[in-house]
């Protein structure tokens, strides 16, 4: 989770493995809009001696959909190039790491910016970019934070790229949702119960690998509109990330493998959790393959989650009216597949149109909360999910509310959702640590803080 190891195949290639997708108004530049897309799930910090990267062989993609066909009207393309100074130690390091050029750090890594747009046009907007190191230990990365923002590169345009290492930003207490959605604070009405205690974060003391882009909204926007109404259908773009391997691969006892053949894609994300928990086992691998535009194929696995169907079962005499609902969920629908339409919610709109696709929809047009609620619209923050995400909104109770019955009333207004609904919980607490400047994730863990376990 979010969108960890959620498919057999892709778990089997975690370089390529999309696990978060955010999409925000800059709160410290709100002209500019923040795009960031995870990959490699689940990092434990002491990963030496071959720490983790990006694949050399992977090309990495956030694409943007300003125009509501679900099809990309802007991709930003990330191809990386790892190159080793000796290659005769074992070494990552001979040395402390001070700077991005310290002669010290014998594999670095360094990628290239490429927008497409959608006549297919392209348009090289940094080469050669440094990466930073892991963070091994205050031996070896001294200072790390100086060594993160020294990765941080301007682009053309007034936007900033930066591609490393992050602390996981996703929080959620993994191991009790696997367990039969065993919610450690609810667990005393669960079918199985026992005395209610608190969550675990889980993924507290793991890292990520995240590529961040800072763009001017204008951008982004169709016909380069400046999104000054909310309520023009103009202020909303639809997001997410790929990552897609060359068709063929050789291999040759004496050589690196060799890479030819069309690019395929093997992973994608837009909102948090949809492959994880909507789309069934059978399916995964190929919602992974498909393109937004054909996600019709999925609509009733949203109009009727498996979630939906497992809360009254797992948790007897808790959720009477979920268990009533047999209805197909149009709130659903709305949130992951369409956009919220504009009536439904007072100042708020974030429609693309009718064509069902799982975007990350985000309306630029409304400003950053001056006191944001990791609830999102759920907390009536309009700021937050499912208007884009922010690194800290809790998307896991977020989700787990809405697919318990929250959101139903905006589609039918005589429906009352269950009392427990309000106490739904991914379980643990946001963190504190987040950044709050580009590239707003935390410093990444070291492995000298948090050994492997």
């Amino acid at each position: 989770m979010s969108s960890h190891r959620e498919a057999p195949e892709i778990a089997k290639d975690p370089v390529a493995d999309n696990t978060d997708v955010y999409a925000f108004v800059s709160p410290d530049r709100p002209e500019t809009v923040t795009l960031i897309a995870n990959y490699i799930p689940l990092q434990e910090p002491a990963g030496g001696p071959n720490f983790y990267e990006f694949g050399d062989d992977v090309l990495y993609e956030i694409h943007i959909d300003n125009d509501g066909d679900a099809l990309a009207d802007i991709t930003y393309q990330f191809r990386f190039e790892t190159e080793v100074r000796n290659p005769d130690t074992f070494l990552y390091n001979t040395g402390p790491i001070t700077a991005l050029d310290s002669p010290n750090w014998n594999r670095r890594q360094f990628y290239t910016v490429t927008r497409l747009e959608e006549d297919g046009t392209s348009k090289v907007l940094g080469r050669h970019l440094a990466c930073p190191p892991c963070n091994i230990g205050p031996l070896s990365t001294p200072n790390y934070e100086e060594l993160a923002k020294a990765a941080i590169h301007q682009l053309p345009g007034g936007g900033q790229v930066f591609a490393g290492q992050r602390n996981e930003g996703f929080y959620v207490d993994l191991g009790a949702i696997f367990d039969l959605l065993d919610i450690r604070p609810l667990q005393n009405l669960h079918l199985f119960p026992r005395p209610p205690q608190p969550g675990v974060d889980a993924t507290k003391d793991l890292n990520v690998h995240s590529i961040a882009l800072q763009v001017p909204k204008s951008s982004l926007t169709r016909e380069g509109y400046a999104a000054t109404d909310h309520k023009n259908p103009r202020s909303v773009i639809g997001v997410w990330a790929s990552a897609s391997r060359q068709k063929v691969t050789l291999h040759d006892h004496e050589q690196e493998p060799a890479h030819t053949g069309p690019w395929v894609q093997v992973s994608r994300l837009g909102n948090p959790l949809f492959n994880e928990v909507i789309v069934p086992l059978g399916k995964k691998n190929l919602w992974n393959r498909l393109a937004p535009k054909d996600d019709a194929a999925f609509v009733q696995y949203v109009e009727h989650p498996e979630v939906a169907r497992l809360l009254p079962v797992l948790y007897p005499g808790v959720f009477p009216h979920l268990q009533a609902l047999t209805a197909p969920r149009a709130d659903l629908v709305a949130i992951l597949l369409t956009g919220i339409p504009a009536g439904l919610i007072d100042g708020f709109q974030n429609f693309t149109g009718s064509k069902p696709a799982d975007l990350l929809r985000l309306n630029v047009a409304i400003p950053p909360a001056s006191k944001p609620n990791v609830f999102g619209l759920l907390g009536g923050d309009l700021a937050g999910f499912p208007n884009g995400r922010r690194v800290f909104d809790d998307v896991v109770t977020i989700e787990l509310r809405a697919v318990a019955g929250a959101t139903y009333p905006l589609i039918d207004h005589h429906y009352m959702p269950d009392a427990a609904v309000s106490k739904l919980t991914g379980g643990v607490s946001p963190r504190t640590n987040y950044l709050k400047h580009f590239p707003y994730l935390a410093t990444p863990k070291s492995g000298f803080e948090v050994p492997a376990s």
